[in-house]
């Protein structure tokens, strides 16, 4: 979008094109975001994933459903993520129902992981305790000797779609006169309110 990002009435769109300019400019991981969640309890949880893909029904990203985050979504199916572009001086911050991706969608994307990546899906007992980390050596060449050839994808390990109930864009500005803008899905359409920042 030329000119001020603030006019803009499609945040799909503009969050699009924000991703495009932090690709162009990011040095390490521009799809990085901070991914938040609650447990039973309501403790708040907080790390980062790598969106794989996005479109107008949400953002997707894969992970083992056995893990602490796997857990928590599936139990408490609302997220928050956080996009910071530190070379760009914006952020994105996003809100919404979680919801499983497809068989066909992990399917999908974990056809284009590494080998040494598809094995250390089946090796990692994600997020619970491990004794060494020869441990988890041992379990990936079990892993690789189980599966010589093709790596077939774990079930458990899946993918989650965050539909976008609200999205903010935020730019830096001087003096702390920061340009800011929420869109919020109502229906089949968006309302968009500008922010003090």
């Amino acid at each position: 979008m030329n000119g001020d990002f603030t006019s803009a009435t499609d945040p799909i769109a503009l969050f699009s094109e924000w991703l495009a300019d932090a690709e162009a400019s990011e040095p390490n991981d521009p799809n990085a975001m901070a991914l938040a969640s609650v447990d039973g309890s309501g403790q708040p949880d907080v790390r980062m994933v790598l969106l794989k893909q996005f479109d107008a029904n949400g953002l997707v990203f894969f992970t083992n459903f056995e893990s602490a985050k796997g857990r928590q979504l599936l139990g408490q199916p609302r997220a928050a993520a956080l996009f910071h572009w530190k070379s760009r001086r914006r952020q994105v911050r996003v809100r919404g129902p979680v919801t499983p991706a497809t068989d066909a969608e992990a399917d999908t994307y974990f056809a284009t992981r590494s080998r040494g990546s598809q094995l250390g899906a089946w090796a990692s007992r994600q997020s619970r305790p491990i004794g060494s980390r020869a441990e988890l050596e041992a379990a990936a060449a079990e892993a690789a000797a189980r599966y010589p050839d093709a790596v077939p994808r774990p079930p458990y390990w899946r993918g989650f779609r965050i539909a976008v109930g609200d999205i903010e864009f935020w730019q830096d500005g001087a003096y702390r006169l920061h340009d800011r803008i929420v869109f919020r899905r109502e229906g089949d359409s968006w309302v968009k309110t500008r922010l003090n920042p």
